[in-house]
């Protein structure tokens, strides 16, 4: 059973929650550019752009991008956003020292670290479905997915890091931002709970997403072979 089964959420109110997340980005865009801070504004904009994805990707490439799958998409890049907004007025951002939740930088680490994880499986998946010259065994498969988290996950501390210091060394606003090494070696554990995660449930909710590329895999091959 999937877990949205187990929640009792129908898809009309995922859907429903998805737009009330643009909404709100739109707003975060809004609140950046009134206090003129970079990061908010760049922050929602991509974010707001990540949540339309799932929908062009179901009508450009047939993909099946249910209300679950883009509800996830999207409740892990709002998240982050809320997370250098806050609440105006009251909490200045979720993020750094004197936040009152002190994980949640990790609990969005581990959310965003799911979604990579799920992209690794489907296109693993897809991969081995297409062409019968590469078998994965289930265990290597998710050690796969958790290397493939990990890697992901240390190349984004590497931008954080340069990103932070280039914005030192200019003077201004940095689009992200890192905390020192604790929080690094946090975000890497956190993304790691992420990986596994996905690894472990990427079956029941992904294997329609996998299926509908490995089809269209299946297409390329036939017209690049003239069939």
């Amino acid at each position: 059973m999937r877990l949205r089964d187990r929640v009792g959420l129908s898809a009309r109110r995922q859907r429903q929650a998805v737009r009330v997340m643009q909404v709100l980005l739109v707003v975060f865009v809004g609140i950046g550019i009134g206090e003129g801070n970079t990061g908010v504004i760049v922050n929602a904009c991509i974010a707001l752009g990540v949540t339309f994805a799932p929908a062009a990707l179901e009508r450009e490439y047939d993909l099946p991008m249910d209300a679950g799958l883009t509800l996830w998409v999207c409740s892990a890049v709002f998240l982050h956003v809320l997370g250098t907004v806050g609440v105006p007025g009251l909490v200045e951002s979720f993020y750094g020292e004197g936040s009152p939740l002190p994980f949640y930088d990790h609990v969005t680490h581990a959310l965003s670290a799911s979604v990579v994880a799920a992209t690794g499986y489907t296109v693993v998946r897809a991969v081995e479905e297409h062409t019968d010259t590469v078998s994965l065994p289930p265990r290597f498969t998710f050690v796969f997915i958790l290397m493939f988290v990990l890697a992901f996950g240390v190349l984004w501390e590497v931008v954080e890091f340069a990103v932070s210091g280039a914005a030192t060394l200019v003077g201004g606003g940095s689009v992200l931002t890192q905390y020192g090494i604790e929080d690094t070696m946090l975000d890497l554990v956190f993304n790691t709970v992420g990986g596994v995660v996905a690894a472990v449930w990427g079956t029941a909710h992904l294997t329609d997403v996998a299926s509908a590329l490995t089809r269209r895999l299946d297409g390329a091959r036939r017209r690049d072979a003239g069939e």
